[in-house]
Protein backbone atom coordinates (compact mmCIF):
# COMPACT_ATOMS: atom_id res chain seq x y z
CA UNK A 1 0.00 0.00 0.00
CA UNK A 2 2.86 2.39 0.75
CA UNK A 3 4.18 2.10 -2.82
CA UNK A 4 0.80 3.17 -4.22
CA UNK A 5 0.71 6.12 -1.84
CA UNK A 6 4.23 7.14 -2.87
CA UNK A 7 3.23 6.99 -6.54
CA UNK A 8 0.08 9.00 -5.92
CA UNK A 9 2.03 11.63 -3.97
CA UNK A 10 4.35 12.18 -6.96
CA UNK A 11 1.69 12.03 -9.69
CA UNK A 12 -1.19 13.61 -7.77
CA UNK A 13 -3.09 16.47 -9.34
CA UNK A 14 -5.07 17.42 -12.38
CA UNK A 15 -2.12 18.15 -14.65
CA UNK A 16 0.92 15.96 -13.97
CA UNK A 17 -0.06 12.95 -16.09
CA UNK A 18 -0.95 15.24 -19.01
CA UNK A 19 2.36 17.08 -18.71
CA UNK A 20 4.33 13.84 -18.55
CA UNK A 21 2.36 12.53 -21.54
CA UNK A 22 3.18 15.61 -23.60
CA UNK A 23 6.88 15.22 -22.91
CA UNK A 24 6.73 11.44 -23.29
CA UNK A 25 5.09 11.48 -26.73
CA UNK A 26 7.40 14.16 -28.15
CA UNK A 27 10.64 13.42 -26.25
CA UNK A 28 11.62 17.09 -25.81
CA UNK A 29 9.11 19.88 -25.32
CA UNK A 30 9.35 23.61 -24.83
CA UNK A 31 7.25 25.31 -22.17
CA UNK A 32 4.93 26.81 -24.80
CA UNK A 33 4.47 23.40 -26.46
CA UNK A 34 3.41 21.82 -23.18
CA UNK A 35 1.15 24.80 -22.48
CA UNK A 36 -0.59 24.18 -25.83
CA UNK A 37 -0.82 20.41 -25.27
CA UNK A 38 -2.34 20.60 -21.77
CA UNK A 39 -5.67 22.29 -22.37
CA UNK A 40 -6.80 24.60 -19.58
CA UNK A 41 -3.56 24.87 -17.61
CA UNK A 42 -2.26 28.35 -16.77
CA UNK A 43 1.35 29.53 -17.14
CA UNK A 44 1.71 29.73 -13.37
CA UNK A 45 0.32 26.24 -12.75
CA UNK A 46 2.44 24.70 -15.51
CA UNK A 47 5.55 26.30 -14.04
CA UNK A 48 4.67 24.96 -10.58
CA UNK A 49 3.96 21.44 -11.84
CA UNK A 50 7.16 21.33 -13.93
CA UNK A 51 9.20 22.34 -10.86
CA UNK A 52 7.59 19.54 -8.83
CA UNK A 53 8.27 16.99 -11.58
CA UNK A 54 11.87 18.18 -11.73
CA UNK A 55 12.20 17.93 -7.93
CA UNK A 56 10.96 14.34 -8.15
CA UNK A 57 13.58 13.63 -10.84
CA UNK A 58 11.02 12.76 -13.52
CA UNK A 59 12.05 15.54 -15.93
CA UNK A 60 15.06 17.68 -16.67
CA UNK A 61 15.01 21.35 -17.60
CA UNK A 62 17.57 22.56 -20.12
CA UNK A 63 18.10 26.25 -20.89
CA UNK A 64 19.34 26.73 -24.46
CA UNK A 65 21.54 29.66 -25.42
CA UNK A 66 19.19 31.14 -28.01
CA UNK A 67 17.56 34.53 -28.54
CA UNK A 68 15.07 34.57 -26.95
CA UNK A 69 16.13 31.96 -24.42
CA UNK A 70 14.53 28.57 -25.03
CA UNK A 71 13.82 26.10 -22.23
CA UNK A 72 13.31 22.43 -23.06
CA UNK A 73 11.97 19.67 -20.87
CA UNK A 74 12.51 15.97 -21.27
CA UNK A 75 12.04 12.84 -19.23
CA UNK A 76 14.92 11.58 -17.11
CA UNK A 77 15.78 7.90 -17.21
CA UNK A 78 13.68 7.58 -14.06
CA UNK A 79 10.83 9.46 -15.74
CA UNK A 80 11.03 7.19 -18.79
CA UNK A 81 10.00 4.33 -16.52
CA UNK A 82 6.51 5.91 -16.63
CA UNK A 83 6.22 5.41 -20.41
CA UNK A 84 4.66 1.96 -20.06
CA UNK A 85 2.11 3.35 -17.61
CA UNK A 86 1.33 6.28 -19.96
CA UNK A 87 0.93 3.88 -22.90
CA UNK A 88 -1.34 1.62 -20.83
CA UNK A 89 -3.44 4.61 -19.75
CA UNK A 90 -3.71 5.70 -23.39
CA UNK A 91 -4.83 2.24 -24.50
CA UNK A 92 -7.32 2.01 -21.64
CA UNK A 93 -8.67 5.50 -22.41
CA UNK A 94 -9.28 4.55 -26.05
CA UNK A 95 -11.10 1.37 -25.04
CA UNK A 96 -13.08 3.18 -22.37
CA UNK A 97 -14.17 5.89 -24.80
CA UNK A 98 -15.35 3.18 -27.23
CA UNK A 99 -17.22 1.39 -24.43
CA UNK A 100 -18.95 4.53 -23.18
CA UNK A 101 -19.66 6.59 -26.29
CA UNK A 102 -18.73 4.30 -29.16
CA UNK A 103 -16.17 6.69 -30.69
Amino acid sequence: MMAIQDSMDVLYGKWKISIISSICFYNKRRFSDILNDVVGISNKMLSKELKELETNKLITRTVLDTQPITVQYQLTEHGKSLQTIINNLTDWGIKHRLEIIGK
